[in-house]
């Protein structure tokens, strides 16, 4: 199907063809297409239907955290504690051991009962406003593959991650900010890949900021232009639109590398007069930022209440480089861990629930996949890919509530099994748009989020 361009959609209107070449444009999602659609690609889009949340910070534990040392209690596994039942020889990564029963405690909290890692007694306070996931599964016991299904749903490099998705089914409310920023200080396994628009236009990628240091003149690179003020700058952005226009009517009116290029700096030009403030958090009240704390992840996640604050879309936080969570050694390193991100994620729920955000805000919690219920070592745990636990909370699901179930001893998902698909299809769902319909057409086929796969999960929604 040949898309017009902006330049010839204004050609045809003058030559009494607008309509056809408006039909054009339409693409068979029934969005108009992205790169044509108006001057700024980034506008707000209708969604589908009525979303429940206006926006997504996923909170990334890269690494795998342990779903039977924090969201889903296993006593089976003191009671078996060291020995190998038939149904704990499945196939991980790694050679395993015997069952080994949890380090830490758990309790019920709330008024619903929830149980909760003694390490997570800030999201324990929070668990009413938390629904627990304890039956997710994906395809592989390995990071890459992992990490790329549970950011893109596809286990091979590249797709557009669920950012992209979003970013481009409905647009950002906010044109002086990337609709889609991931936080991380340094880079998690894959890398940029994790949140590459891939064959979507290149202005729907996730902007990726180094959080290690949270200095809002230093936060983002070559913003600021030290030499122009605002009026010289617009004037000399316009005549480079004449130029770049130029250039493109004489390669067909159509490019998308080129188009990506113009938006980027109409984008940096917009940027340096509001990224500067909403990264600067010494603007915050001082018991604001006590309450979230001084670690890069608790910045960033003050950060991510900042940035949906100003109509950011999505927000994406890793844990840190690496994969911070692949405790093979001792899983009690779990708690450690745990005291860097409990409170920053607590104050973050809290925050939002005070500000009444909290309710168009949907904040997912987890890993690429869990960890085994055996033993790695003598106080490890390895990769599990056949059971493990997320947490949603605020946009429009139900609070205190567990979905699903995993075996006796948190191996594999067993009742209300959700693939990280059906996750996605889910996300989506809450955010207003048929995972069905959300497609792009590229290399003659309509690809999208989920593949051909996904059943949204009506359970969990309120």
């Amino acid at each position: 199907m040949y898309l017009l361009s902006r330049r010839e959609m204004v050609q045809n209107f003058g030559a009494g063809t607008g309509m056809i070449g408006l039909t054009s444009l339409l693409s068979d999602s029934g969005y108009l297409n992205a790169a044509s659609s108006s001057a700024n690609p980034l506008n707000p889009k209708e969604s589908h239907f009525k979303p429940k949340a206006k926006y997504l910070i996923h909170l990334f534990m890269n690494g795998g955290p342990s779903q039977v040392d924090t969201f889903d209690p296993k006593p089976s596994l003191i009671k078996y504690n060291g020995q190998r039942p038939d149904m704990a020889n499945k196939s991980t990564e790694r050679k395993t051991g015997g069952l080994m029963q949890s380090p830490f405690k758990f309790s019920k909290h709330g008024n619903s009962g929830v149980e909760v890692s003694e390490i997570f007694p800030g999201i324990a306070s929070c668990i009413d406003d938390i629904c627990v996931i304890r039956s997710m599964h994906t395809n592989i016991p390995n990071h890459e593959p992992s990490l790329l299904m549970m950011t893109s749903g596809e286990t091979q490099p590249t797709r557009p991650s669920m950012g992209s998705w979003l970013l481009y089914g409905l647009g950002t409310e906010n044109k002086n900010l990337p609709g889609f920023v991931v936080m991380c200080p340094g880079k998690p396994v894959v890398g940029p890949q994790l949140w590459s628009s891939s064959f979507l236009p290149g202005v729907f990628q996730g902007t990726h900021i180094n959080n290690s240091t949270m200095d809002p003149k230093k936060i983002i690179q070559n913003v600021s232009n030290p030499s122009l003020g605002k009026t010289s700058q617009r004037e000399m952005m316009d005549y480079l639109a004449k130029i770049n226009q130029l250039h493109l009517e004489k390669r067909g009116g159509s490019d998308n590398q080129l188009e990506t290029r113009i938006q980027s700096l109409e984008m940096a030009f917009r940027m340096q007069f509001e990224a500067q403030e909403v990264f600067d958090l010494n603007l915050e009240p001082k018991n604001i930022r006590e309450g979230y704390g001084t670690s890069p992840f608790a910045q960033a996640c003050l950060t991510a209440r900042r940035l949906v604050e100003r109509g950011v879309r999505v927000v994406q936080i890793f844990t840190g480089g690496g994969q911070p969570w692949d405790n093979h050694d001792d899983i009690a390193q779990h708690r450690q861990l745990a005291q860097q991100t409990d409170q920053p994620i607590a104050m973050l729920l809290k925050d939002l629930k005070s500000k009444g955000m909290l309710d168009e805000t949907l904040v997912l919690w987890g890993g690429e996949f869990g960890r085994t219920p055996t033993s790695e070592g003598s106080k490890g745990r390895d990769h599990n890919n056949h059971g493990f636990t997320v947490w949603l909370a605020g946009g429009g699901v139900k609070g205190g509530y567990v979905h699903g179930a995993s075996d006796e001893f948190g191996f594999a998902a067993e009742d209300k099994k959700m693939h990280v698909h059906d996750l996605h299809a889910t996300i989506l769902h809450l955010m207003g748009i048929n995972h069905e319909k959300l497609t792009y057409r590229y290399s003659g086929r309509d690809f999208r989020l989920t593949d051909v796969e996904g059943s949204v999960h009506k359970d969990i929604i309120a």
